[in-house]
């Protein structure tokens, strides 16, 4: 006797296809797939747990796999990762979302209220639903990429503005929001491959590889989206640091030059500074004047020098 479940199962059903989708699993949710569905132990503990990591498993009758996607916190200016698990069978797809991609969210409810995009995408093969949920996904990630080099180039013009040590935070976050979306990205790829090569199964059709092409080579145009706003933020990074570097140099190269030029002056004033009565000019009554005079001399002829060097 099949047990009632008391939570909510988001279904679409037609003819050919059956689209289930969860969005923060329960342990309901999972007895629920356990009993109506023949899945493996381990896939279905997965789905529970932040894998982190995408991975792809095959079996006689269907395929799971885990790919992961960027979640932006405004709060704390950071990428992470929000994951979707993937049960495809011969008639039915499974999706599983953590809650934190909105994206295949408002592809369910738009499945599910419009009967021209359900006739669109669930007449067929699960399959060409999947693509249509994977480009989805893929158009999702474009504008973080966008907002990034966005970002960068707000960089490259303030960056000669006199601005580099506020700019230094700026790259910073830029930079980890990068190396956050290759970690989160970089395993799409091989599971496209592993998909595209699943077409022997008896539910996976050789022409459905014309649809994971396009996913794979959009997975290939982020990838070399990344690489590039990497080079650049990396660029951008060492033309900072060699900017504060210059500045500082630059500070000190002034500060030394002005030691140079106090010390024979410091020098003549500790001179005649000594408490001794053979000292000249101590007893004549501009003797402070003769004095200043000369320190002011040398001082001139320092920073004539220096002129003339051309270090000043």
């Amino acid at each position: 006797m099949r047990k009632r479940y008391l939570m909510k199962i988001n279904k679409i059903k037609t003819k050919k296809l059956t689209w289930i989708h969860i969005s923060k699993p329960t342990q309901e949710h999972i007895d629920y797939l356990k009993e109506t569905y023949d899945f493996h132990p381990l896939d279905l503990e997965d789905c529970l747990v932040k894998v982190q990591r995408p991975q792809i498993s095959e079996y006689a009758h269907y395929i799971f796999f885990i790919l992961t996607f960027p979640v932006y916190n405004r709060k704390v200016r950071e990428m992470e990762s929000g994951e979707i698990d993937f049960f495809v069978g011969s008639k039915f797809l499974i999706t599983i979302s953590d809650g934190t991609i909105s994206t295949i969210d408002t592809f369910f409810n738009e499945v599910q209220t419009n009967d021209f995009s359900r006739e669109k995408y669930m007449s067929a093969h699960p399959v060409f639903l999947l693509y249509e949920i994977l480009h989805r996904l893929q158009n999702y990630t474009f504008p973080m990429l966008d907002h990034i080099s966005q970002d960068i180039e707000g960089i490259e013009r303030r960056i000669f503005k006199g601005e580099e040590r506020k700019l230094v935070v700026e790259i910073l976050h830029t930079k980890r929001s990068i190396v956050d979306l290759r970690r989160i990205m970089q395993a799409h790829k091989n599971i496209i491959k592993k998909l595209m090569s699943t077409h022997t199964k008896f539910f996976m059709h050789d022409k459905t590889n014309v649809y994971f092409t396009n996913i794979l080579d959009r997975t290939k145009d982020i990838w070399d989206l990344l690489e590039t706003l990497k080079e650049n933020i990396n660029t951008f990074q060492e033309t900072n640091e060699s900017l504060i570097s210059y500045r500082l140099n630059d500070i000190m190269k002034t500060l030394t030059i002005i030691s140079v030029i106090m010390i024979p002056a410091t020098l003549v004033a500790s001179l005649f500074g000594m408490n001794i009565n053979q000292m000249p000019l101590i007893d004549s009554p501009i003797g402070f004047y003769y004095v200043l005079t000369i320190i002011l001399a040398i001082i001139l002829l320092f920073f004539a020098y220096f002129r003339k060097k051309d270090w000043l």
